[in-house]
C-alpha cells in the first residue's frame, strides 16, 4: 500500500484543512460521515504518529476540493521502511 508523506508538521495542518473545508468539527464526526478508519487511526494519522495511505488522501481531497498537484507531499512504495534480511543474519 502506497503512503503519503508529508513534511513535518504539514499532515496535520492537511487535516485540519480537510475538516474545516467539509464542516466538519471533529474527527469523530469525520468518521460519521463515510469514513470507516477507526478513530484511533485518525488520531494517529493527526499527531503524524503513521503516515497517510495514498487511497485515503486522495478521497480527502477529493471531499474536500482541495488541489493534490498543488501540495508539497512525496509518495512512499508499498515496501518503505522494510529491513532486508539474508545473508548477513545468519549464523555461521
Amino acid at each position: 500500500m502506497q503512503r503519503v508523506k508529508f513534511r513535518k508538521g504539514q499532515q496535520r495542518k492537511f487535516i485540519k484543512k480537510v475538516l474545516e473545508r467539509i464542516n466538519c468539527p471533529s474527527l469523530m464526526e469525520l468518521r460519521n460521515r463515510g469514513f470507516e478508519i477507526p478513530y484511533s487511526t485518525l488520531k494517529n494519522y493527526l499527531n503524524e504518529s503513521r503516515l497517510l495511505p495514498k487511497n485515503l488522501f486522495e478521497d480527502l481531497c477529493y471531499v474536500s476540493g482541495i488541489d493534490s498537484g498543488k501540495l508539497n507531499i512525496k509518495i512512499l512504495e508499498g515496501n518503505w521502511g522494510q529491513v532486508k534480511g539474508g545473508e548477513r543474519g545468519k549464523r555461521k
